[in-house]
């Protein structure tokens, strides 16, 4: 016969982790929105910086006829630095395990010298345990990260890839895609691969002082946005998966718990039972002294 002892503690300890896995349920979701609006409303920043640089791309070489801007040429490819990009927790379901997945074939698909940038605390710690060359780490980035935050990431990125320490830096995170879906994606950040637009949506603009001058300065920023736009979208897709996560979480508790307070008044009747079974044995016997 089951313990009833034994069930009625598995019964409270089950109720009070949902209760756990409920609060942070709710939190998650009120948590969630901000973040995908902050994810959603960058896209078409993204988008129109990539139009910009691409005239002033078009502009320059036409004007002056000379090489691209450094952080814009491509060159055979011997090194890659990999800006690798995941939440500082965990309770998020496969949303961290998936994108350091995603870094693993991505080394193994290049199959050339790799250095990482880890941002996250669960991304930095898979990298030093596999092995990885880390050349920094940046955690307790926040659910708010300021740009303030983000500028030592992409000056990293920039000053080995103009050194020559890398010949291409790509980003890898979690694109938010709905709450439900979550997708590792690699994007490349450098060299700076400016969007193409059909040719009527092509304007002369003039610029001022001039395209080369404006290009200098807007492409640093550019790198710091890329890189800014992946971290919004990690939050939103960490907020996601952890409600999700709880909310399922919560579900099995319940269901568990049920199962268990049945299988307690199971065990409760068949107790009772046998006692009222021993009692009346215990009266027939008196009875037939």
């Amino acid at each position: 016969m089951p313990n009833i002892r034994l069930i009625k503690r598995r019964i409270r300890s089950i109720r009070n982790t949902a209760k756990i896995t409920k609060a942070m349920e709710l939190v998650a979701a009120s948590k969630m929105r901000r973040a995908q609006e902050r994810a959603l409303q960058g896209r078409p920043y993204d988008q129109k910086l990539r139009q910009v640089i691409a005239d002033l791309m078009a502009a320059h070489c036409r004007d002056r006829g000379e090489d691209l801007h450094p952080l814009l040429s491509r060159r055979h490819v011997n090194s890659v630095g990999i800006i690798h990009i995941t939440a500082d927790r965990g309770l998020c379901g496969g949303l961290n395990s998936n994108v350091n997945r995603r870094s693993a074939s991505l080394v193994l698909e290049r199959q050339v010298s790799v250095e990482f940038v880890a941002v996250g605390r669960k991304g930095r710690d898979f990298l030093l345990r596999t092995g990885q060359r880390v050349v920094a780490e940046f955690t307790r980035l926040g659910d708010r990260p300021k740009m303030t935050d983000i500028q030592p990431i992409a000056r990293i990125a920039v000053d080995d890839y103009l050194k020559g320490q890398v010949d291409e830096v790509n980003i890898v995170y979690p694109q938010f895609v709905t709450t439900m879906t979550q997708r590792p994606v690699v994007q490349r950040l450098l060299p700076v691969e400016p969007s193409v637009f059909p040719a009527k949506q092509n304007v002369d603009y003039i610029f001022e002082p001039d395209p080369g001058f404006v290009l200098d300065h807007l492409l640093p920023r550019f790198v710091e946005m890329e890189i800014y736009h992946a971290i919004l979208e990690t939050a939103a897709s960490e907020q996601s998966a952890r409600m999700v996560a709880m909310k399922s979480a919560s579900d099995n508790a319940s269901e568990i718990v049920e199962e268990l307070t049945l299988e307690y008044n199971k065990a409760r009747q068949e107790m009772i039972t046998k006692e009222l079974l021993d009692l009346m044995g215990a009266a027939a016997s008196g009875q037939g002294r």
